[in-house]
């Protein structure tokens, strides 16, 4: 590795230094724009790893590729290459569907989907919700695509299914937020694809339904370290808390 402990914390100030040596148990870390966030952060791997953990033990996560390969980067300056490339270092989604794509024969028995499953963007997205719109003869002047996507996925961001948004609608709009939620999953689903907020919400389905995945994984990841953690996501809390609960 090109960097020892001793001098890792040298190029640190005494908060940053506390923050890069707690290393056991949960860890909130609240700084400002400019305080050396994503420093404390990638200090704080070299650390575990000059301490014995091994990389493959670490799940690093970021909002953004841009963001994760700039973490990537700096832990690669830090402890080099060969090790910073036997780590998991991206964003929620790609990890979600890294281990969706893993645990294709239990995702496929939890969540329908199959191995080589697609990953639809916005646009893909709104393109399937405008065909629904066309098939049940719904204006889609009057009830955008964007506006609908943006309702489902407010409702895969608290974990509530198509089934369960169809239930307790009371409105209107609620009403017809989960027929078109109905239909488009059913789409996606003949499609074998996933949009950004399936990942999540797929994987927490897992990990909830199959206890024996879900440990394998908290195994596997013995630390989990957060650049700009948002606890406004309810699916992405629900994941991080379901890994970090061993």
């Amino acid at each position: 590795m090109a960097i020892d402990t001793e001098a890792l914390l040298a190029d640190l100030n005494p908060v940053q230094r506390d923050a890069v040596l707690a290393t056991e148990g949960p860890v909130l870390i609240v700084a400002g724009a400019g305080s050396g966030k994503t420093r404390v952060i990638t200090y704080r791997v070299a650390h575990l790893l000059r301490t014995g953990v091994r990389p493959r033990q670490i799940l690093a996560i970021t909002f953004t590729n841009k963001a994760a390969n700039e973490m990537r980067e700096r832990i690669r300056q830090l402890v080099g290459s060969s090790v910073a490339d036997d780590m998991w270092i991206m964003t929620f989604h790609s990890s979600c569907a890294r281990i969706l794509r893993y645990e294709a024969d239990a995702g496929r028995e939890v969540t329908g989907f199959g191995r080589n499953f697609t990953i639809y963007d916005e646009q893909d997205a709104e393109r399937v919700i405008s065909q629904v719109l066309k098939e049940i003869d719904v204006d889609p002047r009057k009830w955008t695509p964007r506006s609908l996507k943006h309702a489902i996925s407010q409702a895969k961001n608290v974990l509530v299914t198509a089934a369960q948004l169809t239930e307790f609608a009371n409105t209107y709009p609620e009403k017809m937020a989960a027929r078109v939620y109905t239909l488009y999953e059913a789409r996606l689903r003949e499609a074998n694809a996933l949009d950004f907020d399936d990942l999540l919400m797929s994987t927490v389905q897992l990990f909830e339904r199959r206890p024996d995945v879900l440990s394998k994984w908290q195994d596997r990841f013995r630390y989990i370290v957060i650049d700009e953690y948002q606890d406004t996501n309810h699916a992405q809390y629900r994941m991080v808390n379901l890994l970090g609960a061993k």
